[in-house]
């Protein structure tokens, strides 16, 4: 017996010195537990929601996309800024057009009132001998293709007056034939009037179009530099605390805005 006792007595003092150690780690864990309660607690509803929020690689990756897409849309807008350009010259193009048109109508309906008046003096007698047909005949061919070089008759028209139809008559007086040229010039002019309204027109509604589809292109490039905005931090109907409702819990979170639609392409 007392060999068993001096074989144990000298182990006491190593094994209690162990135990208090135990206990001291213990009390200073219980300690830091109940000065911290909230640094060990499970939080459900901060754990989901960090992992629903997405990661450093897929940010990387949606700024990414969204810097080719506004260099795409940068690239569209000077496309279609070019475009509105090119519209806009041309309607002005077609607006003087029209203006040199109407211009020549003025100066040919004036000149259809002025031969009018001389028409309806009495005419000089000439000698109607096959000579003088000839040379009415020749003086008409001449004017009209004169006029036709100027662009003040048709092809048509010309045609009819070296086939001699439509009123086209070489026999009558050179004063009648200048008065029948001056009123088949002054109908051309109207119509090509008319005409080169109507693509005044076309090409104003193509220039609107055009300047309209640019302004939106623009916008859409300039919205597209810009960063989105924050998106709010919960994406979930979960609890922000143990004490929150459950009317607060199931509350739905208003819908966050994540960019424009693509404006098809100005």
């Amino acid at each position: 017996m007392r060999t068993v006792l001096s074989a144990v007595l000298p182990d006491v003092p190593r094994a209690a010195a162990i135990w208090l150690s135990l206990l001291g780690v213990v009390a200073v864990i219980v300690a830091g537990l109940l000065l911290r309660p909230g640094r060990l607690r499970f939080d459900a509803g901060a754990r989901i929601r960090q992992a629903a929020m997405p990661s450093q690689l897929e940010l990387a990756e949606e700024e990414r996309e969204r810097a080719r897409y506004a260099a795409e849309v940068a690239v569209a807008a000077e496309r279609a800024t070019a475009t509105a350009r090119r519209r806009r010259a041309e309607w002005l193009a077609a607006q003087e057009e029209v203006e040199q048109v109407w211009q020549a109508y003025e100066a040919a309906e004036a000149d259809v009132r002025r031969l009018a008046a001389a028409a309806a003096l009495p005419l000089p007698r000439t000698a109607r001998t096959p000579a003088e047909y000839a040379d009415r005949e020749r003086y008409l061919h001449r004017t009209a293709l004169d006029a036709y070089w100027r662009r003040e008759l048709s092809v048509e028209q010309l045609s009819d007056v070296f086939a001699h139809r439509n009123g086209w008559d070489p026999r009558r007086h050179p004063v009648e034939q200048e008065l029948v040229l001056r009123r088949a010039v002054r109908d051309n002019l109207l119509a090509r009037q008319q005409a080169a309204r109507e693509r005044e027109q076309a090409a104003w509604r193509a220039a609107e179009l055009a300047a309209a589809a640019a302004r939106s292109l623009r916008d859409e490039a300039f919205a597209a530099t810009r960063r989105p905005a924050e998106e709010a931090p919960s994406v979930l109907p979960l609890a922000e605390s143990p004490r929150s409702s459950a009317s607060e819990q199931t509350r739905e979170l208003p819908p966050v805005a994540r960019g424009r639609a693509a404006v098809a392409a100005y």
